[in-house]
């Protein structure tokens, strides 16, 4: 079973580090980081904890808003495949509504009441609303830097700070992810660097570094998931996926709770598990590599890439061989 490198081991952090200290040592490692209580004195943390009012105070806050949700029929399972969900439009009031009453214990619920005093959108989403076990509020724009589009959530900014340390980012966005049942995400790596931050619930993470890619089996790079496994995270079919029995000796897993912060470097693989009512915000921004890679130098990086990677192949296939010789 492979072991973690050791410089490859997620750090944790109970201090929150100056932005000089971030960029010029933890970001340029391109390590995963957590940082304990980080966003502890956010007065999210307080205001939306579920357990303390919070849903009713997201409702009147935000509750005329309609969000983008995704419905999955794997749920609780969610697929980035696009085969596996769809997104649909639901008025954030009725998702506050069918937490109050999943956190009360009711295991069912139809959202016709609140769809009611919605009458303009009653008759499409009458039947996603009677679905919302399948329902994740995912990847909803708090902030969204990259189109300059209004934002349904904007009125949340007030709840939240930027991390010291990424105050000299530019952000791509600052996103909402809630769930009302437990549930789990496919495995994937985000194409920019990655703050999760957790306001309420938990959060079990399992990250494994880029060079597990092959083990993983991403999705066609062409595809509208090309950042997804084709693992089957319930299921997996070790006859197709050969290499992905030996995955678990690359991972590294990561627990977080309420102000607890984790620093996702992109190309990172992870696969995130959430418990009842967990509630999250994250924070995308380019990487300085990304940033600074030209694009009519394209072809010389990716002959360097492919040059170093063939070189590493070579190296190991020489290795085996010895091994073997020395054996027989």
């Amino acid at each position: 079973m492979a072991q973690v490198e050791e410089v490859q081991r997620v750090c944790h952090f109970h201090h929150i580090p100056s932005p000089k200290d971030f960029s010029t040592d933890i970001e340029p490692s391109n390590v995963p980081a957590v940082f304990h209580g980080a966003i502890k004195e956010w007065k999210a943390v307080t205001k939306w904890n579920p357990s303390a009012g919070g849903l009713d105070y997201l409702q009147e806050r935000v509750g005329s808003a309609v969000v983008d949700a995704m419905m999955s029929k794997s749920a609780p399972i969610f697929y980035g495949d696009l085969r596996n969900y769809e997104r649909v439009s639901i008025p954030f009031a009725s998702f506050m509504t069918a937490c109050r009453s999943y956190h009360k214990g009711i295991s069912t619920f139809s959202g016709h009441g609140d769809n009611a005093k919605l009458s303009n959108l009653e008759e499409i989403q009458t039947s996603v609303l009677d679905a919302l076990d399948l329902i994740y509020l995912a990847q909803v724009p708090i902030v969204n830097q990259e189109n300059k589009e209004p934002c349904p959530l904007d009125m949340l900014r007030d709840d939240l700070e930027m991390p010291t340390f990424l105050v000299n980012k530019e952000l791509a966005s600052i996103n909402l992810w809630m769930n009302r049942a437990r549930s789990r995400s496919s495995t994937h790596y985000d194409p920019h660097h990655n703050l999760l931050c957790l306001v309420a619930g938990c959060k079990q993470v399992v990250l494994w570094p880029p060079c597990a890619c092959h083990m993983l089996y991403p999705m066609p790079i062409f595809g509208e998931a090309s950042n997804h496994s084709a693992v089957d995270l319930v299921n997996p079919d070790y006859s197709l996926h050969t290499r992905a029995i030996n995955s678990d000796g690359y991972s590294q897993k990561v627990v977080l709770h309420p102000g607890d912060a984790l620093f996702i470097p992109e190309g990172w693989y992870h696969q995130v598990d959430s418990d009842d009512l967990t509630i999250a915000v994250n924070f995308w921004w380019k990487s300085r590599m990304m940033c600074e890679m030209l694009e009519y130098m394209d072809a010389y990086y990716l002959r360097r890439i492919l040059s170093r990677y063939i070189f590493h192949l070579w190296l190991s296939f020489w290795e085996i061989q010895c091994i073997f010789k020395a054996k027989f």
